[in-house]
């Protein structure tokens, strides 16, 4: 007679688990059989760990009719965010340029060591698809919520101070005026080489410095009702959010926001960008194994 294997289900399930995670662990550890080594080296990065922050929320909100701030509400990023420690520079751009996957810009900047400015939403998307190919790994621009998240306590909130009770116009417009005025106090157009702004908390050099990054979020309309119920939002993908000292929505082929595309009265001197990598399969599974 053969030999009878009297497993119950649980402990059959438990028994093909540890085979998985043995298994997986082992994988995870002998590295790939045939690795190549990218074409360029990776990035320098940091990794922001999860958080909940208050943040406002991005868009463009009005309450019966008048303009009021965005809610501040509780986000919660469950996940780490891998970020480039410092924005694109003139010479990483130039090597994209030179490779034929970046359009040439406007302007050819002095040192290799800035930022790279004067970049459109399409460049930087070019760049980023440009620098997956050559590292093996997936980078794109950040969200609203992640650059708050890598930002930390350097995020800015400037909002106005409107929550929509106001019917006196004339401090809606005094509110705008003193908004303005700060921002044109901390103007500083010219661009000053990477690491002149320090690092926060997390590691991650100049950002909300005098240049403005670009993000994959597009720009939201928000409407309510006097009661504050939303009544109507619209979202338009040829207008992104940038990130800097102020918020600003910007046009998507928009490289000089001096020259026009911009939605809010002070423009931001600098668009510029850095780059967010997404975990590969290993650091999804390093990440199960750890939990």
């Amino acid at each position: 007679m053969g030999t009878t294997l009297n497993l119950s289900l649980p402990r059959l399930t438990t028994s093909l688990g540890l085979l998985f995670m043995a298994g997986a662990a082992a994988l995870l550890l002998s590295g790939p059989a045939n690795h190549t080594a990218p074409a360029l080296p990776m990035p320098q990065t940091a990794i922001v760990p999860p958080a909940t922050l208050q943040h406002r929320l991005d868009g463009e909100y009005s309450r019966a009719g008048r303009p009021i701030d965005a809610p501040r509400v509780t986000v919660r990023l469950r996940q780490p965010l891998e970020i480039m420690r410092y924005q694109v520079t003139a010479a990483d751009f130039a090597r994209c340029i030179g490779a034929g996957a970046c359009k040439r810009l406007d302007h050819t900047a002095a040192r290799g060591d800035l930022p790279v400015t004067g970049v459109s939403h399409v460049d930087a998307i070019d760049y980023a698809n440009w620098l997956s190919r050559e590292t093996g790994a997936v980078w794109r621009l950040p969200s609203d919520a992640e650059w708050a998240q890598a930002a930390g306590s350097r995020f800015t909130d400037d909002a106005r101070g409107l929550d929509g009770s106001e019917t006196n116009p004339a401090l809606r417009w005094l509110a705008d005026y003193e908004r303005e005025a700060n921002r044109k106090a901390a103007s500083d157009p010219a661009p000053l080489p990477i690491g002149s702004f320090g690092a926060n908390e997390h590691g991650v050099h100049d950002i909300a410095g005098n240049v403005w990054e670009w993000t994959q979020t597009c720009l939201r309309r928000v409407t309510q009702d006097a009661t504050g119920r939303t009544t109507g939002e619209t979202s338009n993908c040829g207008i992104y959010v940038v990130e800097g000292q102020h918020r600003a929505p910007m046009s998507f082929f928009i490289r000089n926001p001096k020259a026009g595309g911009c939605s809010v009265a002070t423009p931001p001197d600098n668009l510029g960008f850095r780059l967010v990598r997404e975990p590969n399969w290993r650091d999804r599974l390093r990440r199960l194994l750890s939990a």
